[in-house]
C-alpha cells in the first residue's frame, strides 16, 4: 500500500475524530484486537508535517495509547492465563510468541511492537506467561517509546521519502526482531556475569 493509499484512507477519520481516533486504535491493538493503530500513527506524522496536526500531541497520544493498552493486554493475560491466550493465537503463531518470551520476554516487549501480529499479543503473553509487573511496566514504556517515537517522528520527518523506508522495513522486519532478541540475551547473559563475579564465594 502506497502512502497515498495510508492519507486517503486515514485522513477521513483523522479529519473527523483527530487525536482520539489516533489513541481508541492504538489502545485496543495493544489489548489484543486488530486495529490500524500503526496506520493512523503514520498517517498523523504525514499529516503533522502538511501542518494538518501537531506533532507533539499525535506522539504523547500515540504513546500514552500504546502503553495502557499493552498494560490492559497484561492484565488480561495475567488474570485470565494461557487459556485465554490461546483465544487469541493458537498453533504455529502462539508457538512463535512463547519462544520469543521465553529467550527473551525484554526484548520482545522492547522491540515486538514493530511487527504485526506479536504487537497485538506482547501484552497479553507477557500477563499469561507470568512477566512480574515492574519488569512488564518498564519494558512496555521503553517499546511504547522506540514505537511511537520511530512510527511518528520517522513519518513526519521523512514525508514523501517514508515510502522507500516502509519497503525496507517490511523486507526486513523478522530480521529486527531476531536481532532484538539477540540483543536482549546478551545483554542478560552481561548483566548476571556481573552479578556472579560480585557474588560471595
Amino acid at each position: 500500500m502506497t502512502l497515498d493509499h495510508v492519507l486517503a484512507a486515514a485522513q477521513p477519520v483523522l479529519d473527523r475524530w483527530g487525536y482520539t481516533a489516533v489513541f481508541a486504535t492504538i489502545f485496543v491493538e495493544g489489548a489484543g484486537i486488530p486495529a490500524p493503530g500503526q496506520t493512523l500513527l503514520v498517517a498523523g506524522g504525514l499529516l503533522a508535517g502538511r501542518g494538518r496536526l501537531s506533532l507533539a500531541p499525535l506522539l504523547a497520544t500515540s504513546l500514552a495509547a500504546a502503553a495502557a493498552g499493552n498494560a490492559v493486554g497484561w492484565a488480561i493475560g495475567r488474570y485470565g492465563g494461557r487459556p485465554l491466550l490461546e483465544r487469541f493465537a493458537a498453533g504455529e503463531r502462539l508457538a512463535r510468541i512463547e519462544k520469543l518470551f521465553e529467550r527473551s520476554g525484554a526484548g520482545v516487549l522492547a522491540l515486538g511492537r514493530f511487527v504485526d501480529g506479536v504487537r497485538q499479543l506482547n501484552g497479553i503473553a507477557a500477563g499469561a506467561l507470568g512477566m512480574a509487573p515492574a519488569r512488564f511496566h518498564l519494558w512496555n514504556l521503553v517499546g511504547a517509546l522506540l514505537w511511537a517515537g520511530f512510527w511518528g517522528l520517522g513519518s513526519y520527518a521523512l514525508g514523501r521519502d517514508l515510502e522507500g523506508v516502509l519497503r525496507v522495513y517490511h523486507h526486513l522486519r523478522p530480521l529486527f526482531l531476531s536481532l532484538a532478541v539477540f540483543a536482549s540475551g546478551a545483554l542478560l547473559a552481561w548483566l548476571l556475569r556481573g552479578r556472579l563475579r560480585r557474588a560471595p564465594p
